[in-house]
């Protein structure tokens, strides 16, 4: 991580933040969740000297006026995104700039210094008011903080979104969550529905790309765990979710690859089948009890480029199958498709809907999901991105974009959006 050089301006401790009405005090004592924090791209204003903003030059940390006629760079310069601290604790909050580099301090480079330092003008000196940034069209992810794989569904009136919490180290979450909404905008944050520790007896890490189902009056939850396949059931689909087999329902091995990101697809008949697979594509018809099936009569699929986050749905008489392909860490990783005329194909590659564009900084757009908006042909497509603007294939965040349809029933290339 770059430093400023020695010997360049100081600038007073940053000891709090306005985010709208909220106050942040920054500390670094306790876990933080990227959650809890407000996130995305933010200018931040001098209390005490009027139209002047925090902004860097090369290494240097400064004050400096900033206005709508100066230099694209400079107003770059003056944009930060909010990101989780990255030290850690309850409210801590880091800075990262435009090219990458995290606003830091040490030695002579930005001062944290105590309440007593300078007594007069201390409160305004380490206070900043956050406004709209200089660099416009940047959006915060559409749930806050750090997650990736998103499951998107209708259910129960509301759009539901059941992601991986990312942000971890080899990607060793434990936790699920889930966020609902009525209008794809505004999220609710339901908490934890999932605790692999306290609540699988087989696994405790690698809780990653969950889906959800609904059948007689039950919500199932499928998850992948330890490079396993499980299910959990509940009367809601905010939970809390418990195991009723207490063994994974695919387990680590059974086929080549890994035994992950299962998807289910519920079809007009009311047959549900699950899909999953990295490496290799499958899929099996699963039993009324949606918590069994045949071993004997799992499928496999050949399809080009496929890695990955199988996810299919109907439109129509007709079968769509999306998958991830490349590698989550790459900037590479997008979306193709095949169609077919049964749940099981065969398919018929149709190519890439949805890919990088490196001149908005988006990166590694894939691991989707599909749902329709109720009584129309509308449709939106949840995925993940490398968090904008430096993020990684394990510092991911969630966004959503429409998707659209070609007369022939082909899916156009999806537009990502900041």
């Amino acid at each position: 991580m770059p430093s400023f050089r020695n010997g360049r301006r100081q600038v007073a401790r940053l000891t709090a933040l306005a985010v709208g009405a909220t106050l942040i005090t920054v500390g670094v004592t306790q876990q933080a969740f990227a959650a809890d924090l407000p996130t995305g791209a933010r200018s931040l204003q001098s209390v005490n000297v009027a139209g002047h903003y925090l902004r860097h030059a090369d290494y240097l940390g400064s004050i400096a006026a900033v206005t709508a006629g100066s230099s694209a760079q400079a107003r770059s310069d003056a944009t930060f995104t909010v990101t989780p601290g990255l030290a850690g604790g309850t409210g801590c909050v880091s800075f990262q700039a435009a090219n990458g580099m995290w606003l830091r301090h040490r030695d002579y480079q930005l001062w944290l210094d105590p309440s007593t330092t300078n007594p007069t003008t201390f409160a305004e000196d380490s206070s900043f008011r956050v406004v709209t940034p200089w660099i416009a069209g940047r959006r915060r992810p559409v749930i806050k903080g750090l997650y990736a794989d998103p499951n998107i569904a209708h259910l129960n009136g509301r759009y539901y979104i059941y992601p991986t919490t990312d942000g971890y180290e080899g990607w060793s979450g434990s936790r699920f969550k889930a966020f609902s909404s009525a209008d794809l905008v505004t999220w609710t944050d339901h908490g934890t529905i999932l605790d692999l520790g306290p609540h699988v007896s087989w696994a405790d890490d690698r809780a990653w790309a969950p889906t959800i189902a609904y059948r007689n009056g039950r919500y199932y939850f499928y998850f992948s765990a330890a490079a396993n396949i499980g299910v959990a059931t509940s009367t809601s689909p905010t939970g809390p979710f418990t195991d009723p087999l207490g063994r994974p329902l695919v387990p680590a091995g059974l086929r080549s690859g890994q035994m992950i990101d299962p998807h289910v697809f519920t079809d007009t008949d009311g047959q549900s089948y699950l899909y999953w697979g990295n490496g290799s594509a499958y899929a099996v018809r699963l039993n009324p009890d949606m918590i069994s099936f045949d071993p004997a009569q799992i499928r496999t699929f050949g399809l080009p480029n496929f890695r990955e986050a199988p996810f299919v749905f109907k439109r129509g008489s007709t079968y769509y199958l999306t998958y991830s392909v490349d590698d989550t860490r790459s900037e590479n990783y997008h979306v193709e498709y095949a169609t077919g005329t049964t749940p099981f194909g065969p398919w018929t590659h149709r190519g890439t809907i949805l890919a990088k564009n490196l001149s908005l900084g988006i990166k590694g757009p894939a691991h989707q999901s599909i749902v329709k908006a109720p009584d129309s042909d509308t449709w939106y497509i949840a995925y993940h991105r490398f968090a904008v603007p430096a993020g990684n294939g394990t510092n991911r965040e969630v966004t959503i974009d429409q998707m659209w349809f070609n007369t022939d029933g082909t899916i156009r290339p999806v537009a990502p959006t900041l």
